[in-house]
């Protein structure tokens, strides 16, 4: 099995050094991340004539200083052109991709590139920012369900999964289920550019590509985006975010197709 791995953290995170170790036992890996953090850009690709910077940095690994959809299709322009990687999983994110933050995610941005092409994709996220996560769980679980994914893979356009873990010990994870994507916004998401909003975090500005003292022009404020989660009360028990806070591994089938069903019949009975 030839499988590609990228994520939103970029190619030095944690996350993704320790999906590279878990999927070496289904075949040959080859990584191409983001150069530097590239959360919250969805499917957003490096158009616009900008020049993109690629490294080898040697036994499988890649950076590409874009987005990570940009990272796939780098991947499968280049190392890939011929021969289409068998699957593409995106992670480990440091962050939860639950619910309306799945609208978001670069990490699954990346797996909607695969999807687009044609190619089975995966989303792994784990719900805590912290650079030095602990990811046992992970290791522990996720080599099944990537296996039980794998096995039944639809065979049909635009499916894939998103799969949430908890930030708990091993040791209380309840298992497995399938959810479906939750509902929820960010309220006071705008607030005043401080230190301590990153230090809450474990993470500082540079571990995002930032720098701890930006220069402003005159006139400018400098503001960053740390909101906070509003639940939506009409969320079903099966909701993605609602699964994980209570202690399950969450698995959503996401689909390419935005299409709505419903709306769309209701349109033809007024258009035709």
């Amino acid at each position: 099995m030839r499988i590609l791995i990228t994520n939103d953290d970029g190619y030095q995170a944690k996350g993704i050094k320790v999906l590279a170790g878990i999927m070496k036992q289904f075949g040959e890996v080859t990584v191409i991340a983001p150069k530097y953090h590239q959360s919250g850009m969805s499917m957003a690709v490096s158009l616009g004539f900008r020049q993109i910077a690629h490294k080898d940095l040697g036994e499988g690994w890649h950076y590409v200083d874009a987005t990570p959809a940009s990272c796939v299709k780098f991947g499968l322009n280049t190392m890939f052109h011929d021969n289409f990687p068998d699957v593409i999983v995106s992670g480990i994110n440091h962050g939860s991709n639950a619910s309306t933050a799945s609208c978001y995610s670069g990490t699954l941005g990346a797996a909607m590139e695969g999807a687009l092409n044609g190619i089975p994709s995966i989303g792994v996220s784990l719900d805590t920012l912290h650079p030095d996560a602990d990811f046992s769980g992970v290791e522990k679980y996720f080599a099944d369900i990537f296996k039980t994914l794998m096995a039944e893979y639809p065979d049909r356009y635009g499916v894939y999964y998103n799969v949430n873990f908890p930030d708990i010990p091993v040791s209380e994870i309840k298992g497995v289920k399938t959810g479906v994507q939750g509902k929820g916004r960010w309220v006071r998401e705008f607030k005043e550019w401080d230190l301590g909003h990153y230090a809450k975090y474990g993470i500082t500005p540079e571990l995002l590509g930032q720098s701890s003292t930006p220069a402003l022009e005159e006139g400018e404020d400098l503001y960053m985006m740390v909101g906070d989660f509003l639940d939506d009360p009409r969320n079903p028990a099966n909701a993605d975010h609602r699964l994980v806070s209570e202690g399950y591994i969450s698995i959503v089938a996401h689909n390419l197709d935005c299409t709505d069903r419903e709306e769309t019949e209701h349109l033809a009975s007024l258009f035709g």
